[in-house]
């Protein structure tokens, strides 16, 4: 073995379906983590309490509902990407992924009043999708 051998860092190609999966879990750790800090700002408990849902107005049963489904599609998104045949995953990818992503972008707009981290994390998300979404694009053809 040459000295220029043992250098060389191992590498090997990621499968895409594995890429978009681990794309998608980090996808769900940020929205999780964006949701908990939340809780450190003065008030936000004592009106989760009272029955409110932030920028949404008051806590029902449809909106935990639509706000479980959100969360669900990340979480669906981790097994199917992989699981799926390699087709129906790409496809599957191109379409679930800005059906996530314009929410998040949307809490950009002034009109939800996000605090600066919360801004900064979902900046990331939203890189995440267009990386989720040109991974999907750019899924290889096989010979």
């Amino acid at each position: 073995m040459t000295e220029a051998t043992k250098s060389q860092i191992n590498s090997f190609d990621v499968p895409p379906q594995v890429k978009m999966s681990l794309m998608w879990a980090s996808l769900l750790s940020l929205y999780l983590y964006n949701d908990y800090l939340l809780f450190f700002i003065p008030g936000q408990i004592e009106g989760m309490n009272a029955g409110s849902f932030g920028p949404f107005g008051e806590v029902t049963e449809l909106k935990l509902l639509a706000a479980a489904a959100f969360l669900a599609v990340p979480c669906c998104m981790i097994f199917l990407s992989t699981f799926v045949p390699a087709g129906a995953s790409r496809w599957l990818n191109l379409i679930v992924a800005p059906l996530q992503g314009v929410p998040n972008a949307l809490t950009l707009l002034p009109l939800f009043d996000a605090p600066l981290y919360f801004r900064f994390i979902v900046g990331i998300e939203i890189i995440i999708t267009v990386l989720i979404l040109s991974t999907a694009a750019r899924w290889p053809r096989q010979a």
